[in-house]
């Protein structure tokens, strides 16, 4: 005969936990998702080889609904004492914010409930007394602060789903709940912080479904600064609106949708004393999503946020990688404290973002500055102004064709010596040295780029044959460009999943 203390840690959970949440009104295909892994395990890199660490495991989290977690379960072997596991039921917890943990033994449950305001927030439970869904969901309402039906219709509403779709990672359905669990409650203003590469696109897309489907919000804005982002959005996390769905190009208003795809330049100078948006009335939009929320629109006087205050009866949402909060600029001061922050960092450690690896190349005109000789001329035979130049003038105020070509032979010289078919960003300072970098690497590297001129090219905003290479540059699929030359146009969200190096030759003032 077996004894309950030689019981494995699954025997536990298939004899004593499940038949529990059975008996107490779980259902255990629809609720209880059984050994979780919510993260991906830290990469960690040595040499030319890399490999993943351990990924994070919850053994059960339990769902009032689909993505609507209420309730965390550490199981351990009956050796161990009912509370063995609960720090580590908490640590998880906090990590995927679910307010009430359990550990257990097989012998009963041990509960952390972080719902209440008062009293003992630890309790042991017998087996047979462990809560109800209907239970646990009346915890949780009160610990979101949600009351009324109306409120509780709103926050409960189905995420998306199809045969294609797939699972949220934990932060993202973290800052989709916690948004629509604001918007519910009545806030208006919404911060969202969320690395680069962690999809809030995608996040914002579950968010709209979630408030249009349910017709709280039922015409909604999304707002971006770049083309190639409302392309990206359109076709990929946004796709399943459809029909429903529109990009205002070139000023053109059609007041049939409820969706709406824009660029921020694209609402206004419609005319001089009329912007595109203008053609909207100001309570047209229920709710308006700003990416990239940190640039233009971050500024009071900016234009873009002229948009901003004449829709300002609509629930308005910030979404950004890099908060900005300078004298002039404030994404706190507008939208509010983060409801919730995902940071690169956290992404890293849980390895859904690829850690990096910084190489500094130290060129001495940009360590020491440069000052011209007396006399000294340029290509026009003008007069060189006597000063001493350093990096904030190179390429903008100072061409250095000595300097450029550096740059392209010690790019050319890595790639090389890694893989010469590693796509290649190279951010330059603006359109005219991001096509001198083209030149200066065509030649480099002709031998690649005779065999095949999109080897090396200018992927910009003001070039139409160059944009179009910027989908076949981010596909995995196809080889062709390796190498892109680019200013402002990749530097908000082009989700190039292929890069593998990213060469900054303009003075980037952030370490974000």
């Amino acid at each position: 005969m077996t004894l309950k203390k030689d019981l494995s840690e699954r025997d536990i959970c298939t004899k004593y936990i499940i038949p529990a949440l059975k008996n107490s009104g779980w259902d255990i295909e629809k609720q209880v998702r059984e050994e979780v892994y919510f993260t991906d395990g830290k990469i960690y890199i040595k040499g030319n080889k890399s490999k993943r660490g351990i990924r994070k495991r919850a053994d059960y989290i339990l769902y009032y609904k689909p993505n609507i977690p209420v309730a965390i379960i550490e199981a351990k072997r009956n050796e161990k004492s009912i509370s063995f596991g609960i720090q580590q039921a908490l640590e998880y917890s906090d990590i995927l914010d679910i307010p009430i943990a359990y550990s257990s033994n097989g012998d009963g449950f041990y509960e952390h409930d972080k719902t209440l305001s008062s009293g003992k927030i630890e309790r042991k439970l017998p087996l047979q007394d462990f809560p109800s869904p209907g239970e646990l969901w009346e915890r949780y309402k009160k610990y979101k602060g949600i009351s009324g039906k109306e409120q509780e219709e709103i926050i409960s509403h189905a995420y998306y789903y199809d045969l294609t779709s797939y699972q949220p990672r934990y932060y993202q359905q973290i800052a989709i709940n916690r948004t629509v669990e604001a918007i519910a409650r009545g806030q208006n203003r919404i911060l969202l912080v969320m690395a680069t590469g962690t999809g809030k696109t995608y996040t914002a897309f579950h968010i709209i479904y979630r408030l249009w489907k349910n017709k709280i919000k039922k015409r909604i804005l999304f707002l971006a600064d770049r083309n190639a982002l409302i392309d990206q959005t359109k076709r990929g996390d946004f796709k399943p609106f459809q029909d429903r769905m529109t990009v205002i190009r070139k000023k053109k208003i059609d007041k049939a949708y409820e969706i709406y795809l824009a660029l921020y330049q694209g609402l206004t100078n419609y005319n001089e004393d009329k912007d595109a948006y203008k053609k909207f009335s100001p309570d047209f939009f229920d709710m308006v999503v700003v990416d990239e929320c940190h640039r233009g629109s971050a500024a009071a006087d900016s234009a873009w946020r002229e948009i901003l205050e004449y829709f300002h009866s609509a629930t308005q949402i910030g979404l950004t990688a890099t908060p900005k909060e300078t004298k002039e600029i404030s994404n706190i001061e507008y939208f509010g404290e983060p409801i919730y922050t995902y940071s690169l960092k956290q992404g890293i450690d849980d390895g859904f973002l690829a850690p990096y690896k910084v190489v500094r190349v130290g060129i001495n005109i940009d360590l020491e500055g440069w000052r011209p000789e007396v006399g000294k001329t340029d290509k026009n035979g003008n007069i060189v102004k006597d000063r001493i130049y350093n990096t904030k003038d190179f390429d903008r105020n100072l061409i250095i064709d000595e300097r450029t070509t550096l740059v392209a032979k010690r790019v050319s010289e890595y790639l090389k010596r890694t893989d010469r078919f590693s796509k290649t960003i190279i951010f330059c300072v603006d359109i005219d040295h991001a096509e001198r970098m083209r030149i200066t690497l065509t030649n480099e590297n002709n031998d690649l780029a005779k065999k095949n001129y999109k080897y090396i090219m200018r992927i910009t905003g003001d070039e139409p044959i160059g944009k179009k290479e910027l989908d076949n540059f981010i596909n995995p699929e196809e080889t062709y460009p390796v190498i892109a030359t680019t200013s402002k146009l990749m530097t908000t969200g082009i989700d190039a999943q292929t890069c593998k190096l990213i060469v900054l030759e303009s003075n980037i003032q952030s370490m974000t």
